[in-house]
């Protein structure tokens, strides 16, 4: 079954661009021509390194007075707007500005509300933050990490512990929770990797998208699913807040580290606004803090680039025929 399958509606390519274009505001500028590459059209990339250019007209850059940041999609927003309100206050002193925590519902919600100028900072997650990069112009530019540079998280797959799954061939037939189409570990890797496993996903077994990893995980506690991929980094945190008990579930198993979180920037801010975020980030201490504690492990945000660090991801995506359309993003 081919979950990327085209919706478009038939009209003109050029007058649904231009009908976008004029109800997010945009300029006839963000229209003209130049190079796109992967990038919607409303963007640039005239430069080759794969995410917006800043626009050439300075009229079209935003140097707002309140900054508006936003979290992956989590079970419960509520908690992690807490857990964040350190760093936003360490990210209001840096810029001078105000600074408010945005609750998404989903990883559509988010790219969106970014693509409509909305959203000026946010953290993608690992799956779509390609899509947040080709349709919104984001602009990758941190990771969280250790002192030494370390960072990413695995993709695992766990059961229940009292099932009668041991390893991956034993997944066939079963009912297995993915996440989201969109997802990197709930769903893209699975579908790039199983078959190297010997276990086609949507063939040799039933997908359930259950909406989130948190989901996804305790649909295998109360035996919903029979088993789920997963980010590790999310069912380690849960497993420290208490949210499920680790000896009710079974690994099977493990993949090699992927990236984790991106943390982006809209590509219109003001060029000297973008730097103060950037240096928001890259000096902000976790140990003592809220979020330090949540994120165990974690000492500081780490500089990357999407060319580079989601090579993996593009891969794997394109591996799956994945297309950056906003008809694909869920």
């Amino acid at each position: 079954m081919n979950l990327y399958k085209k919706l478009l509606p038939r009209i003109s390519p050029t007058a649904t661009l231009m009908a976008s274009a004029l109800l997010l505001g945009f300029s006839s500028q963000a229209l003209a021509e130049c190079e796109h590459g992967a990038l919607d059209a409303m963007y640039c990339d005239t430069d080759g390194d794969l995410v917006a250019d800043l626009p050439t007209d300075e009229s079209q850059w935003v140097n707002p007075d309140t900054l508006i940041f936003a979290y992956t999609p989590v079970e419960d927003p509520a908690i992690y707007s807490d857990i964040w309100q350190p760093f936003i206050d360490h990210l209001a002193e840096v810029t001078g500005k105000d600074v408010r925590f945005f609750a998404v519902q989903s990883n559509s919600a988010q790219v969106e509300a970014m693509r409509s100028g909305r959203l000026h900072i946010a953290g993608f997650s690992t799956g779509p933050t390609p899509f947040a990069v080709n349709l919104a112009g984001a602009v990758p530019f941190a990771l969280m990490g250790s002192d030494s540079g370390q960072f990413g998280y695995t993709l695992q797959v766990y059961t229940h512990v009292d099932s009668d799954i041991h390893e991956m061939a034993d997944l066939k037939g079963k009912r297995i929770a993915h996440t989201s189409p969109t997802s990197n570990s709930g769903n893209q890797a699975p579908r790039a990797l199983f078959p190297e496993l010997g276990v086609v996903p949507g063939e040799d077994y039933e997908i359930s998208f259950s909406g989130s990893h948190d989901q996804s995980m305790l649909g295998v506690v109360a035996k919903d699913y029979d088993a789920a991929p997963v980010a590790s980094e999310v069912v380690e945190r849960m497993a420290a807040r208490g949210l499920y008990d680790e000896a009710d579930v079974r690994l099977i198993w493990e993949s090699d580290r992927f990236p984790t979180t991106s943390y982006n920037h809209a590509h219109n801010l003001h060029p000297d606004l973008a730097e103060k975020v950037r240096e928001a980030f890259y000096t902000f201490e976790f140990a003592g803090t809220e979020l330090g504690e949540e994120f165990e492990g974690v000492e500081k945000f780490i500089p990357i680039t999407y060319q580079n660090n989601w090579r993996v991801i593009r891969t794997i995506q394109a591996s799956n025929g994945v297309q950056y359309t906003r008809d694909n993003l869920q």
